[in-house]
């Protein structure tokens, strides 16, 4: 029961407890993406980082493959093929380190046309590992799921308590919590290989929700198994099991989400899938359930997402002209409209999110996504005239003070409040999507302006040159 606290703890105020840090905190995938872009740096400045901190980098990468390679579950294929594509990495980046020394002191054409081969050799390594272990994880998904979909040692260990069967309890139980442990290891292997920063959020909150409900469902069949008579015993159980359902059923979307980010099916509008956090107030424990709104709130709530889901459109019309969609102002750009289509949806009755929680969860990565926004272009308008940068820095003032307001509104107590906080956070949503809409068209048009700019200035450096010779 401690545990199960402490994790429902950790989930709602969304820290560990005495100071400890997240485990694993930047996944496999993220840690290749930012190798690749140091290595593709090389080329550019030779002199842009040590062979000793990019060894590091590399080998802190390859050791969070050991999620994999160490797991019970993972093939022996598998297992193979990703120590095989491990030692490979390494072999080659050895290569490109020699390479790249001999890069420094002799700047011919052979040696840079040699790097450059040793920088595409790492990477199609990388992208062969990157197969691998999308390909272990997201088959472990696939047969786990479709393995529990009945949910029949669910619906025994409910059984069991209904009965007062102690025996067929602890059968059950070590049964249950074997298959908890398969999910929530499972989720971490699959946040690897996410893709996105929102899949890996949602993975992280899958795993985190697995480990808290299972505990939860174990501590409710063992009460009502002692007391099978209690209706209040029974009430919890099952709105415990009714969450660990849905769970499964939402991991059967974040796999499919997965795979086409994997595959290069972004889609236009997925959004960030969200998991039922549990609330604070453990007694009342069907405030897992959806929040419920009366019928005029509701078409207040629909009026206002309407908007929204307007400007979401705008939004995805305005990041599709970008030719570079890795850009740091377009990813952010990209999360914010994903979580915008998720709300607009909860407008509706829609969707993923179905409890205030969902809800606040997502306005608070909502809010982070549009910090990172203003970050991002603040640092994209150093490279501005100052006119430029003017109008730019006007739209980023506009959008921080909204962001922090939008913190302060989620973190603010619900005290049966549900609609107030949800019309307040909709519609600071709103305006911070109409700003950024306004930021993504001035931002692409600054940019091209820049790079025009740019291109006359080579071009008339190159004529001089040309005239200096003759």
């Amino acid at each position: 029961m401690k545990v199960a606290l402490d994790k429902v703890i950790e989930i709602v105020t969304d820290c560990k407890p005495k100071g400890e840090t997240d485990i694993a905190s930047i996944s496999v995938f993220t840690g290749i993406k930012e190798f690749k872009m140091n290595i593709e740096t090389l080329q550019e400045n030779l002199y842009f980082q040590s062979k000793e901190s990019l060894s590091a980098t590399l080998e802190a990468t390859l050791e969070r493959t050991e999620d994999f390679t160490d797991s019970a579950y993972t093939s022996h294929e598998h297992r193979e093929r990703i120590l095989e594509l491990s030692a490979q990495a390494r072999r080659e980046l050895q290569q490109l380190v020699s390479v790249w020394i001999q890069a420094q002191s002799k700047k011919t054409k052979s040696v840079a046309e040699e790097l450059e081969l040793s920088v595409l050799k790492i990477s199609h390594s990388l992208n062969e590992l990157k197969k691998e272990l999308h390909s272990a994880a997201t088959q472990r998904a696939a047969d786990l799921l479709k393995y529990h979909a009945d949910h029949v040692v669910l619906k025994a260990l409910k059984l069991t308590g209904v009965e007062g069967n102690l025996e067929g309890l602890a059968e059950y139980a070590c049964k249950f919590s074997e298959q908890k442990e398969q999910l929530v290891e499972t989720c971490r292997l699959l946040r690897h290989v996410s893709g996105t920063e929102p899949l890996e959020i949602a993975c992280v909150h899958a795993e985190e929700t697995f480990q808290v409900t299972g505990h939860q469902i174990i501590s409710a069949a063992e009460t009502l198994t002692l007391h099978p008579s209690s209706k209040i015993a029974k009430e919890n159980l099952d709105v415990f099991c009714e969450a660990w359902e849905s769970q499964i059923s939402d991991m059967s979307t974040l796999l499919r989400e997965i795979n086409d980010v994997f595959e290069g099916r972004r889609g236009e509008k997925y959004g960030y899938l969200s998991l039922p956090k549990l609330t604070k107030n453990n007694a009342n424990l069907k405030s897992l359930k959806a929040d419920k709104l009366d019928s005029e709130e509701k078409a207040k709530i629909a009026k206002l997402g309407l908007k929204l889901g307007l400007l979401t459109s705008d939004a995805n019309c305005e990041i599709e002209k970008w030719e570079n969609q890795d850009n740091e102002i377009v990813r952010h750009g990209r999360n914010m409209s994903s979580v915008a289509y998720s709300l607009y949806l909860f407008t509706r009755g829609e969707g993923p999110l179905k409890t205030s929680q969902d809800l606040i969860h997502q306005l608070e990565v909502f809010a982070e996504e549009g910090l990172k926004v203003a970050s991002s272009v603040q640092a994209f308008s150093k490279q501005l005239k100052d006119d430029d940068k003017l109008i730019l820095l006007l739209e980023i003032n506009k959008l921080i003070p909204l962001c922090h307001q939008l913190q302060t509104i989620t973190k603010t107590p619900l005290q049966n409040q549900v609609f107030l906080k949800a019309d307040k956070c909709i519609t600071k949503t709103r305006s911070m999507m109409a700003i950024l809409v306004q930021l993504l068209s001035l931002c692409f048009k600054l940019l091209k302006k820049l790079q025009m700019e740019n291109n006359r200035w080579v071009s008339v450096t190159s004529k001089d040159s040309v005239d200096g010779k003759t």
